[in-house]
């Protein structure tokens, strides 16, 4: 048996069925701290579809992200501090959207009900409204931090669209407008009347970093929190493969900058979405998303 690291316990390119190659599982034992959940699905979407193969492009792409044992800049080894496991994909009957959102809360509600932290990978954003009805269930109202380029807070649409969550998200009483906040924002909304703090993208491309976390921090206070990235936060450059990009967004890493100074705040659970392999270059965006994921795995761990 050989003593290199990456033959009995990493094999870098073998096997890669699971985000960062952690134990595909779905018992969620005591020592389990969070857990990988992906929901394949993009029947809400309203421009490009593609999205429901993100989960399995984020994974594969995640391989290249399992040599560096402490990943920069953080000084612990992940996997060291937090036990995670890959409770793979939440099965629903295809074309049912109704099954998706049941079956997303009843997963989701498993896990969080269980003491674990969950990260989930989508999927259009659509699927982040069954996930905080599922965290609803455990935690109460939640302050909400939105990565994206699109408010996703339009009346308009049929009950299924991934523009409408965060309009009917407060309706249900599942999130607090009043301490919550949209940060990369370039598409129009109704700013006169808008319930959300928006930190736009030109406001955060020119801000300093420390800028935009005190004002996420002073928004949030002290309610446990969600955090939602969708994956056009950031400028087609750095994400071409998604349904909606926008050009003009962050770069991927000022966006990690800023996920990195959340890590005073109570982080509940998160996601990663509207990732479409089909359109990407090199695996470009699916490594952001996989990227972006690590990050919020590593605020996690900081609290435990």
């Amino acid at each position: 048996m050989s003593d290199h690291p990456f033959v009995n316990d990493i094999s870098l390119y073998a096997n890669n069925f699971s985000y960062m190659g952690r134990k595909l599982s779905r018992e969620l034992a005591d020592d389990v701290d969070a857990v990988v959940l992906g929901v394949p699905y993009d029947m809400a979407t309203t421009g490009r579809p593609g999205t429901r193969f993100g989960p399995n492009g984020v994974r594969q792409a995640s391989v290249t992200l399992r040599w560096e044992e402490a990943r920069w800049p953080w000084r612990f080894r992940l996997f060291e501090q937090l036990n995670v496991i890959d409770y793979g994909d939440v099965d629903f009957e295809p074309g049912n959207s109704q099954h998706m959102m049941d079956q997303v809360v009843a997963d989701a509600d498993a896990i969080i009900a269980s003491g674990k932290k969950l990260l989930s990978f989508g999927g259009d954003h659509f699927v982040t409204l069954p996930l905080l009805q599922a965290v609803h269930k455990t935690h109460g109202k939640m302050a909400l931090i939105h990565f994206d380029a699109h408010t996703d807070t339009y009346s308009e649409g049929g009950e299924f669209d991934h523009g409408t969550m965060f309009y009917r998200a407060p309706q249900l009483g599942l999130i607090d407008p009043a301490h919550s906040v949209q940060i990369g924002i370039r598409t129009e909304y109704g700013y006169d009347d808008h319930p959300f703090k928006v930190i736009d993208a030109a406001q955060a491309n020119d801000q300093s970093v420390e800028q935009i976390v005190e004002q996420v921090r002073q928004r949030v206070g002290n309610l446990p929190v969600y955090v939602t990235f969708d994956i056009d936060c950031l400028d087609p450059a750095y994400a071409p493969g998604t349904g909606t990009p926008v050009v003009g967004g962050l770069t991927s890493d000022k966006a990690m900058k800023i996920i990195r100074g959340l890590q005073s705040l109570n982080i509940v659970a998160a996601d990663v979405v509207e990732v479409a392999p089909c359109y990407d270059q090199a695996e470009i965006t699916s490594l952001a998303g996989a990227s972006i994921g690590l990050e919020l795995l590593h605020l996690f761990a900081v609290k435990k």
